[in-house]
């Protein structure tokens, strides 16, 4: 399932983890960063920007709060 999120510029931003749509619940060890427990996403903005890959921390969805999505998504800008 995506997670939605606004940046300061007012893009919003559609994260999802990749392969997501490669396992039946949404998760895939495909995804996993080799020999951590980050996750790749991608971020994909309603505008212009383009598309960011982030390596995030597993549970990303529920832990990061809206406003520390945005910040990576501008880190990864």
């Amino acid at each position: 399932m995506a997670r939605e999120v606004m940046d300061g510029e007012g893009t919003q931003w559609s994260c999802v983890e990749a392969y997501a749509g490669l396992s039946e619940d949404g998760k895939s060890e495909a995804a996993r960063v080799e020999g951590t427990d980050r996750f790749r996403v991608v971020c994909t903005p309603s505008g212009g920007a383009q598309t960011v890959e982030l390596e995030l921390p597993a549970g990303w969805e529920e832990k990061l709060s809206d406003e520390e999505l945005a910040r990576e998504i501008e880190k990864a800008r």
